[in-house]
């Protein structure tokens, strides 16, 4: 269907298709490097290759000669593109001037070359060498107490980068590490760690081979890891069922067409996924599964085995504390917090007990609420219910983004580490390590801005522009003493400056990394455990680039000049740093020589085999007692706001200004909101409206406000609207927090609409 809505439409295809097959030529084309572009995309996700920089989705046992996806092309070609971000650009613009460009703009410029130092009376960035910005951001780290210094890690970064990250911190008397997962996935870890024992998932690939019924909820796999479609697809091809949970309708969700499939491809055939289509309100998960759960109850109260009371009395504790708090839910009070009516919630619960098998795949849906720790222990609830835990074709999948988000967490990025850890790192590197709980991320924020931080230092990443309420989050990062950000590309958060601000280049995942043993090869850990080896074998970018390890050592070095750890030994080979990494934590036993195998290996996972390490010593039912918002947020003309990615964007990278699958082309000045609810407002297709966010009370707050969004009628979830991050960042607030884990509630923000002033109907 056409609108006449400048740069909105309807999309009608497939997902994947030569619709991706288009725009990775574009795109490729765009970064004026193709033949660098192809050769990089025969490596990428193969065996002696190196590791996508996308996403965190496994790779295939069997792989093809190109396994890659639309968007893993975008990310590597982001990353081999032929252009340069030199000093001569720094030279030639101000930071005053970069500041009013685009976030597109700014990383569009191309891949940082040479180590650079801010000068506040040119206002630019100046070229300096490597070993003057060591020993001078060594000496400030000198002056400052430990606990006033912040180490970021994104989760692009490497497990032997990450790892010696984390020794220099600690050694240094740090533990604050405020973390990319800390905004994304750490419900996952808390919920499932009080839950089943393991704050990972309990799936493997194969285990998608097995299920007969697999549950998508709260996330978008043709834009935020597409290469799932394809398991998506062999599950639907194979007679498995689908059933997606999402307050948006994602084409990723409903049907794909593979472009590895000459026939889909020739034909422009597609295979169907989502068999059913739950859009439950935003916000609403922990409601709509609690519905299921007292519809479970309710169908073994007439058939009884619905529930699964062995696998519960010998595996379980807390079920009957579940069961009476379910009982005791009165289904109106169900029905509008999930958005959804009684009869729905039924039939999913009749679909679900009828499967013996069953998958639950989660992502940022679940987890970037108040209660994202609870959301992740509903569904922990449901899988325990029916037993669909610790066996074949069963389990929980969290769909983590960044390609080794999880594996920082592995080796060490953890402001609060285990006695064990601490002990064994300290007889390991004979250095003293602090015992004080360090800082997450949004304390870390909240630290700067009171003047209790004065340091921070950033292992790649966007920080300030990934966080909440830039109107707190930017003049905080000003007021620091000194800022180091090792990147590849310009972003927003390296033009805040500060008294000493650095970026320091590095290398790609891509690019051959050369130490005095020859060329290494760095490991990652996907969503589903899997370690692997990962070897760049492009020219570098420049000659001035390091690696992260090199870099790490170099700060390390300068840093603590007195340190026993033997940093150069490592850097030169990085085998040294995976024995110590083996040293350290026992589940890496056999680290070198486990990584040569195709695929690498899995780290050990208990709950994937049965074995519950809670405190009981069982798998553990938790009651829900908190919701995404407070109540009274959702009985008057308030919506409540979800922040999402376009499909052509990585977490805060924007690729480019389409949204394809949305209907959306060259803009991103737009919010999503369904018919029925732009009815109520009397609004339609292109209107022009301002957003506030509203506050506990349910009272406008004027200091978060989003302006001049174009409204985009799409199916929506009752009482639902979406709008892209980081624009609408400026609507969230750093005080809105899940309460167990401290990620900001991204995805759950009570806000209420204006029509903007002096602007026509389009």
């Amino acid at each position: 269907m056409k609108n006449n809505i400048q740069g909105l439409d309807h999309y009608e295809g497939a997902a994947g298709g030569w619709g991706a097959v288009k725009a990775c030529a574009s795109y490729v084309v765009s970064q004026k490097s193709p033949l660098r572009d192809t050769i990089a995309l025969f490596k990428m996700n193969q065996d002696k290759g190196f590791d996508c920089p996308g996403c965190a989705w496994p790779d295939p046992e069997h792989r093809s000669p190109m396994e890659l996806c639309e968007n893993g092309v975008k990310a590597v070609s982001w990353e081999t593109t032929h252009k340069k971000a030199s000093a001569e650009f720094f030279a030639h613009h101000t930071v005053q001037t970069l500041l009013g460009w685009s976030d597109y703009a700014l990383e569009n410029q191309g891949r940082l070359t040479q180590p650079m130092k801010y000068d506040i009376i040119t206002d630019t960035f100046q070229p300096v060498e490597w070993e003057h910005a060591f020993a001078e951001i060594g000496g400030i780290m000198r002056g400052l107490a430990p606990e006033q210094v912040e180490f970021y890690t994104s989760g692009r970064t490497s497990n032997e980068a990450a790892f010696l990250y984390q020794l220099y911190a600690r050694e240094y008397g740090s533990n604050n590490f405020p973390d990319c997962s800390n905004m994304c996935h750490s419900p996952t870890g808390t919920g499932l760690g009080s839950s089943i024992g393991i704050g990972k998932g309990t799936v493997e690939i194969s285990d998608f081979d097995a299920a007969d019924l697999v549950i998508c909820v709260g996330h978008n796999p043709g834009t935020n890891h597409p290469r799932m479609l394809a398991t998506l697809r062999e599950v639907a091809q194979r007679g498995g069922r689908i059933m997606s949970v999402n307050p948006m309708r994602e084409r990723g969700l409903e049907r794909f067409s593979f472009p590895q499939s000459p026939k889909e491809m020739l034909t422009g055939g597609h295979t169907e996924l989502s068999e059913d289509y739950f859009q439950i309100r935003i916000g609403g998960d922990a409601w709509f599964f609690r519905g299921v759960m007292k519809a479970l109850l309710e169908l073994d109260a007439q058939q009884p085995g619905v529930i699964d009371t062995d696998f519960i009395a010998n595996h379980t504790s807390g079920f009957r504390e579940l069961a009476d708090d379910l009982h005791r839910l009165e289904w109106a009070d169900i029905e509008r917090g999930a958005g959804l009516d009684r009869q729905t919630m039924v039939y999913f619960a009749e679909i679900y007990a009828s499967h013996k098998r069953v998958i639950i795949s989660y992502g940022l849906g679940i987890t970037q609420h108040r209660n994202g720790t609870q959301n992740v222990q509903q569904l922990i609830n449901l899988l325990l219910m029916r037993g669909n835990m610790g066996r074949e074709g069963a389990g929980i999948c969290p769909l983590r983004g960044h390609s080794n988000v999880q594996g920082d967490r592995s080796v060490g990025i953890n402001e609060a580490p285990s006695e064990d850890f601490n002990l064994r790192l300290e007889q390991y590197f004979a250095i003293t390590v602090p015992r004080a709980h360090g800082r997450a991320s949004v304390e870390s924020i909240k630290a700067i801005e009171s003047g209790e931080s004065r340091a921070l230092i950033c292992m790649g990443g966007n920080l300030a522009v990934a966080m909440p309420e830039p109107q707190r989050t930017f003049p905080a990062m000003r007021k620091l003493d000194l800022q180091v950000h090792v990147a590849t590309k310009l972003n927003r958060s390296h033009l805040l400056v500060c008294k000493d601000s650095w970026i320091l280049p590095a290398l790609g995942r891509s690019e051959r990394d050369v130490q005095s043993s020859g060329v290494q090869s760095v490991t990652v850990e996907d969503s589903m455990s899997m370690v692997h080896a990962s070897t760049g074998g492009l020219k570098p970018a420049s000659r001035w680039l390091m690696s992260e390890p090199a870099i790490v050592a170099g700060l390390a070095r300068a840093t603590l000049p007195n340190s026993p750890v033997k940093w150069e030994q490592m850097v030169g080979d990085y085998r040294l740093i995976r024995q110590a990494i083996e040293a350290v934590i026992p589940a890496f036993y056999q680290y070198n020589a486990r990584i040569e195998a195709p695929g690498g290996f899995r780290l050990d996972n208990p709950a994937s085999r049965g074995e519950y390490r809670t405190a009981s010593g069982k798998a553990t039912f938790h009651v829900c007692t908190t919701e995404a918002i407070a109540d009274d947020c959702l009985t008057g003309n308030e919506l409540i706001l979800a922040t999402i990615r376009s499909h052509d964007q990585y977490n805060t990278t924007i690729y480019g200004m389409d949204d394809r699958y949305r209907g959306v082309t060259g803009r991103r000045d737009v919010i999503f909101l369904s018919a029925e609810e732009a009815s109520q407002r009397q609004l339609k297709q292109g209107d022009v409206v301002d957003i506030a966010a509203l506050d506990d009370s349910g009272q406008v707050c004027h200091q978060r406000m989003m302006h001049r969004q174009t409204v985009h009628i799409v199916p929506m979830g009752t009482k639902s609207i979406a709008a892209y991050l980081p624009e609408a960042n400026v609507l969230l607030s750093l005080d809105a927090v899940d309460e167990e884990s401290l990620t900001p509630a991204y995805k759950s923000v009570p806000v209420t609409l204006f029509k903007s002033a002096g602007v026509n109907d389009a």
